[in-house]
């Protein structure tokens, strides 16, 4: 047990989906895994460890933004001893091309938070996808027949940004802002461990376009398929 997470010694499978929604952590324990327990409520963070395909794989919901997801994250790593954490979030489309729906696989994360800043005494840090995560999530969405946007992402730290400062990375070729994958990628650069983001479109700075909260919640399966995909052919990794 944690502060944040109340979970047994055990409880958690050392591959884990991190949805930033806790119902959305609901939503894919009771979907795609066999046999979900519950092993958190704190904080209504849920989170579940089941078996997809009969390898664990556990799910646990994270909150908004860099803050929050990297508490939950570092107690996962050194509390829980997860190898593999791979975020299952939503986007917002900041260039042309990319689409409603599309799945990003971010190979690098920018961030408009200082925590790296502090982090490297004022020095820049890149954080980057674990190349095994993203090259086998890549091959299996080819599998089941999808077609992956791959590139930097913006991990922001204002939703409602009156600065506009999207817009400077949109000219450097980001695809999409969303508000944690910096943040995991350095927690698991720092600890020696394997992360990916993975997020779906759900609106776009671009055209205006958006879905719903329920939308969100329920019906960005693609994503979640090519995470559990991904999950199921770690289980041999140390």
């Amino acid at each position: 047990m944690s502060i944040h997470i109340g979970a047994k010694p055990g409880a958690i499978a050392k591959t884990i989906l991190l949805p930033g929604d806790p119902l959305r952590a609901k939503f894919i324990a009771e979907t795609f895994l066999e046999n979900p327990v519950q092993y958190n409520e704190v904080r209504g963070m849920l989170g579940y460890t089941g078996t997809y395909q009969g390898i664990p794989v556990s799910v646990q919901g994270t909150g908004m933004g860099i803050p929050s997801h990297c508490i939950y994250v570092h107690e996962l790593i050194h509390d829980f001893g997860v190898k593999n954490l791979i975020r299952v979030g939503s986007g917002g489309a900041m260039v042309p091309g990319v689409e409603l729906r599309d799945v990003v696989l971010a190979s690098s994360a920018s961030t408009t938070n200082g925590f790296n800043k502090n982090r490297f005494r004022g020095l820049d840090f890149a954080p980057t996808a674990d190349f095994t995560l993203l090259s086998t999530a890549y091959q299996k969405a080819l599998e089941l027949g999808m077609t992956p946007k791959v590139g930097n992402v913006l991990s922001s730290d204002i939703f409602y940004d009156e600065t506009n400062a999207h817009e400077l990375f949109a000219k450097a070729g980001t695809l999409c802002v969303e508000m944690e994958a910096a943040g995991l990628y350095t927690e698991a650069a720092m600890a020696n461990v394997r992360a990916l983001a993975i997020l779906t479109i759900s609106d776009s700075l671009v055209t205006g376009e958006a879905t719903s909260s329920e939308e969100r919640q329920k019906t960005f399966t693609d994503m979640m398929k090519i995470a559990l995909e991904t999950a199921r052919t770690l289980n041999d990794l140390p």
